[in-house]
């Protein structure tokens, strides 16, 4: 299996357009052509986390936090990225692209709940992988231009390929010394017939496309536009707050956090007692959504960690606050993403980090 198998996989459970624009998601080390049969999936990639993985042979590791987050001025050799270069270990990262996927991070939390219905706190800020063609051609060269623009990859819209639209309109150039325009001549004004062609152009395709171009069109310099297109809502986002079908006593809830997290201890905030009907969760640390639970009017918030301000702030407005430490609120999800890779890639063996863990202890 290839490992571009594995990351395409990872792309349609976790699409990384999704991801928090900070962060650094995807494949962060590996190349896609290499061979793997192995995986291991943790949080965080620790010296521990590797020597695991080097004894279980895989030769990819999918850590849930990236490794490799600020650009690296240097790599040492005894840096846990220089032996996995060394050894050509693969690393991915999808982070908040989980964190905002249906089933994703946020999901998972709301589960252990017993969320019923739910929505995100934040919607994700979706990036665009589109851009817009404009270009003028003589009418002329129109077919040859649009063919080849098509060729190099532009206007295909969802299943439907060679998608454009075109206008006719007149073009103005004044050719300066040392110009040899196509049509007319230069040290006067001239104008033309041509045709406005748009199209789109994937972002991956853009360098081949506009190569094609100023190769087919006749134009000594062509004229052309390319703007980024705006991406649609898409109405998934970071977070997730819904309510109970029923109200379940604080205490209760305590309980399914620690069973379903298994974790011994948690750490709260604010009205111990009671029953709720609403409450909202956010993987890691959440204090920037706070705002957005009290709004949302949830009564309970589960979460990784949150500061001291931050908690009394809640504690004030009648919210609970349950941080189970912060990569203990983020842990089980890797049992059901290694589920759903599982599935698409069988031949691949998928395993869970036993020595991955958060780095403090409650005692």
């Amino acid at each position: 299996m290839r490992l571009a198998d594995l990351t395409n996989a990872l792309e349609s459970i976790a699409p990384t357009r999704h991801a928090e624009s900070w962060d650094n998601v995807g494949l962060l080390l590996g190349d896609p052509a290499q061979t793997i049969s192995h995986v291991m999936l943790a949080i965080d990639y620790t010296a521990e986390v590797a020597a695991e993985a080097e004894q279980n042979g895989c030769e990819g590791v999918i850590a849930y936090h990236p490794p490799i987050f600020q650009p690296l001025k240097r790599i040492a050799a005894d840096s846990v990225i220089h032996d996995a270069m060394r050894r050509g270990v693969a690393i991915y990262s999808p982070h908040t692209a989980l964190d905002v996927a249906g089933g994703g991070t946020n999901d998972v939390l709301a589960d252990v709940l017993g969320l019923g219905e739910r929505s995100p706190l934040k919607l994700a800020e979706v990036k665009s992988s589109q851009y817009k063609l404009v270009v003028f051609v003589p009418e002329e060269a129109l077919a040859k231009v649009s063919g080849a623009l098509f060729a190099a990859g532009a206007g295909r819209i969802g299943r439907y390929s060679s998608c454009s639209f075109r206008a006719p309109g007149t073009g103005t150039f004044f050719g300066e010394e040392g110009t040899n325009p196509a049509v007319g001549r230069s040290g006067q004004l001239e104008t033309a017939p041509e045709v406005r062609l748009e199209t789109v152009v994937p972002i991956s395709k853009v360098e081949p496309v506009i190569r094609a171009l100023r190769h087919a069109h006749p134009y000594e310099e062509p004229a052309f536009d390319m703007v980024q297109l705006a991406a649609p809502a898409e109405g998934v986002g970071i977070g997730r707050v819904g309510s109970f079908a029923e109200p379940v006593e604080r205490a209760e809830l305590f309980e399914r956090i620690k069973r379903g997290l298994e974790i011994g201890h948690l750490l709260v905030a604010g009205p111990e007692a009671g029953t709720i009907r609403r409450a909202a969760v956010c993987a890691g640390a959440c204090g920037d959504l706070l705002d957005a639970v009290i709004s949302a009017r949830a009564e309970l918030y589960l979460a990784g960690e949150m500061r001291h301000h931050d908690a009394i702030k809640a504690a004030r407005a009648g919210v609970t606050v349950v941080c189970t430490l912060h990569s203990n609120s983020e842990r089980a999800a890797l049992k059901r993403l290694r589920g759903q890779l599982e599935q698409r890639l069988p031949a691949v063996v998928f395993l869970l980090s036993q020595s991955d863990r958060d780095p403090f202890s409650i005692r």
